[in-house]
């Protein structure tokens, strides 16, 4: 029988994302958010209201990393005219953690190693997606029939919970309250509860990163999602079956709450979409039009743009600052070490993890160092399975998995359906028997470190061997089913050494602030998604690079204001 699913909006419009933002929110009982998401997660101020075009004529800015955030402070700062040279370690390609992986050369059979998903309250990330004219695809499932696999025992997912309650229920050791709660109301007691009672300016500031926040936020950000849970009445039992349906959060729960409350309060899992071909396609548009010498992405006259050169296999080593203020970078190439280039200003687009391997002289402040030793970055393991036949849309007596994922408490923890044939019109563009690309394994933090410790030939038969489990298929099934694999452990890239930053306790009233500050008299900036509200998304990335290149043009064109930030120590 063909998927005849109605599609949604393919390359939503502005409107249209805002209201299926607004229509989530109304079914959340939460309208009143809707305008404060939108503010918060659009992009900030264009650069050219604190530099006029081609004001920074001549001006040579290095950048560390061709990432998002790298890319987007680039691709505002030549609208100032300035001379901009990006260092980038990795000799093959731009994007960073945007890692897509095509399994042939005709590019239809791919897999994401990095970042998935676009939720539609990202405004900062469709400003960019439109502007590249980049097509993106639906790739929310409504009816996904995906399994839960917990404690030795299989069921589908079902809207209501039912199946839940029914057969997982019996297996914890639940409170009498909590066995007689059905599973929705269990889950959103856990994740949403305490987002509703915090009022609309207090939930305001979970996208803001600030000095200080409301003493009601405190708590969250000081506690871990366990604390909370444990706080909120839930038993050991509970919190152990929370963990195993909701995988990733299980694989984080020693993370602050405040992380929780952040992802909740924009509904990001909610309405989400990919870029059609790939995820790397908007890093690629950053490349194509930063190396164009009269990019289409420009409203000004191409003459007042800056140059912009990308510099492949230049692995940054040192940051030093020179007596004149100015900065000097140490790097090395493939053919050459302790290779030096000097620049008036900086934008550190490094994650914290990679930037601890970095010599930095004179120290940073102490703060900011502090937050270089210890931000706490997770691992993630994403392993993509290029199938000659889709397995899990073969089912008929339970219906197709199209899109979803599975969730187990195996050490694989989360399993990905391409959305590629959700919508589809008709069977012949449907074939379950056409080969397709599954995320065999996605886990994070200490599963990620396990099963990515194993040796090549271990982990590959080890995942296969859990996929089989969560799908009840018998052992050896995906033996001759799975053409080729690509695996990739975050913790041993060695240009970003972790996936993705989540703070600990208390790290966030800690560092957060203090990250986004200049260093060397204002002559270094900083950008990632470490140093934005939305950690792990392309979205704080792409913000973090624009609000890098804003800071940046700011100090420039106010000297007397640079002298005053100096000051404070």
């Amino acid at each position: 029988m063909a998927n005849t699913q109605t599609s949604p909006t393919i390359n939503p419009t502005d409107t249209q994302r805002h209201q299926m933002l607004a229509d989530a929110l109304t079914n959340a009982g939460r309208t009143e958010d809707l305008a404060n998401i939108i503010e918060l997660l659009n992009p900030p101020p264009d650069i050219t209201s604190y530099v006029q075009p081609g004001g920074l004529k001549d001006l040579k800015i290095g950048i560390i990393g061709a990432g998002l955030a790298g890319m987007s402070a680039a691709f505002e700062l030549r609208k100032t005219g300035a001379d901009i040279t990006i260092l980038e370690a990795n000799e093959e390609r731009v994007g960073g953690r945007v890692y897509t992986h095509y399994f042939d050369k005709s590019r239809k059979n791919y897999g994401e190693l990095g970042p998935l998903r676009i939720p539609v309250s990202h405004g900062t990330t469709w400003h960019y997606i439109n502007l590249f004219h980049l097509i993106t695809v639906p790739s929310s499932a409504v009816n996904s029939n995906t399994f839960i696999y917990s404690h030795n025992t299989r069921i589908r997912r079902d809207a209501e919970g039912s199946n839940i309650m029914e057969y997982l229920y019996p297996l914890y050791d639940l409170t009498e309250a909590e066995r007689n709660t059905p599973w929705n109301i269990l889950n959103d007691y856990a994740f949403t509860y305490i987002l509703k009672e915090l009022s609309p300016d207090i939930r305001k500031e979970l996208l803001q990163i600030l000095p200080a926040y409301s003493p009601e936020l405190c708590p969250y950000i000081n506690q871990s999602i366990r604390q909370i849970w444990q706080e909120l009445g839930f038993s050991q039992s509970a919190i152990t079956l929370l963990a195993s349906v909701n995988s990733l959060t299980g694989d984080s729960l020693s993370s602050n709450y405040f992380e929780t409350l952040n992802e909740e309060y924009s509904m990001d899992y909610t309405n989400i979409y990919r870029i059609s071909g790939g995820m790397e396609y908007l890093p690629y548009a950053f490349y194509e039009s930063l190396t164009s010498p009269a990019p289409e992405e420009y409203s000004q006259n191409s003459d007042l743009l800056g140059k912009c050169r990308i510099k492949f296999g230049h692995y940054v080593t040192g940051i030093y600052q020179k007596e004149n203020d100015s900065v000097m970078l140490r790097y090395d190439t493939k053919v050459s070490k302790d290779q030096t280039e000097e620049f008036d200003y900086v934008i550190c687009a490094l994650p914290f993890s990679l930037l601890r391997t970095v010599d930095i002289n004179p120290f940073f402040c102490n703060q900011k160092m502090q937050a270089v030793r210890e931000l706490n970055y997770y691992n993630a393991l994403k392993s993509a399975f290029l199938c000659k036949d889709r397995f899990w849309e073969e089912n008929a007596d339970y219906g197709r998995i199209n899109g979803g994922f599975s969730a187990t408490d195996l050490p694989i923890r989360s399993i990905f359906y391409p959305t590629d044939h959700l919508y589809c019109m008709d069977e012949a563009g449907c074939s379950p028997h056409s080969p397709g690309v599954i995320t065999a394994a996605y886990n994070i933090g200490l599963d990620a470190v396990r099963v990515g410790a194993f040796p090549e030939k271990q982990s590959f038969p080890y995942i296969k061997r859990n996929v089989e489990e969560v799908h009840g298929l018998s052992n050896g099934y995906l033996d001759k089913l799975v053409s080729e694999h690509k695996t990739i452990n975050w913790n041993q890239e060695p240009y970003a050494k972790g996936a993705f930053s989540s703070d600990l306790p208390g790290q966030l009233l800690n560092f957060g602030y203090e990250m986004l500050l200049p260093e060397y008299n204002n002559h270094v900036f900083f950008a990632g998604e470490h140093a934005s509200s939305k950690h792990g998304w392309m979205q704080g990335a792409l913000r973090s690079g624009m609000l890098a290149a804003n800071f940046l043009g700011f100090h420039v064109m106010n000297p007397f204001y640079q002298d005053a930030i100096s000051e404070r120590g």
